[in-house]
């Protein structure tokens, strides 16, 4: 009986996706590039701060239209008069302000990344806002949704 729990324990930890083994970078790590943005000379660091604001907000465009595909493909099934409606709300709303839309901000028109990383950079100096989001994905998640909300009711 022991070796038959023992065997379904490592199974489980078996079957734990590797993305939690992932250790996530925190705030104070991102900020320790991103305080040398604006120093020439300080390439690496300013190219680290800013690629990672990219990859974030690619992931996060790249995860919500596949999630955005997957819920109008359901829909597309057998949908009821308000599913419809709610799709073609979805549809809207995707064509004026890109899937980010559902991470609740939106870029719509191409921003510049420079303005993107200077905004994380001078969020970044609140030492209370540091506190609120020790890693660094949810500083950055927290400023886009500030400075890039979506509007309402479109």
């Amino acid at each position: 009986m022991i070796m038959r729990g023992l065997i379904l324990v490592i199974a489980g930890m078996l079957t734990v996706p590797n993305a939690l083994g992932v250790e996530a970078l925190s705030t104070q790590e991102l900020m320790s590039h991103c305080e040398k943005y604006y120093d020439k000379k300080a390439r690496e660091d300013r190219v680290f701060c800013t690629r990672y604001i990219q990859g974030f907000i690619d992931g996060a465009v790249a995860t919500d239209e596949r999630v955005t595909r997957n819920v109008i493909g359901e829909y597309g099934e057998e949908e009821t008069f308000s599913q419809r409606a709610a799709r073609t709300r979805i549809g809207n709303r995707l064509k004026r302000y890109g899937s980010s839309v559902y991470a609740d901000f939106c870029l719509g028109d191409p921003v510049p990344l420079e303005e993107v990383v200077e905004h994380v950079v001078q969020d970044a100096v609140d030492p209370d806002r540091v506190a609120a989001n020790p890693l660094a994905r949810d500083l950055v998640y927290q400023t886009v949704r500030e400075h890039y909300p979506c509007p309402d009711g479109d």
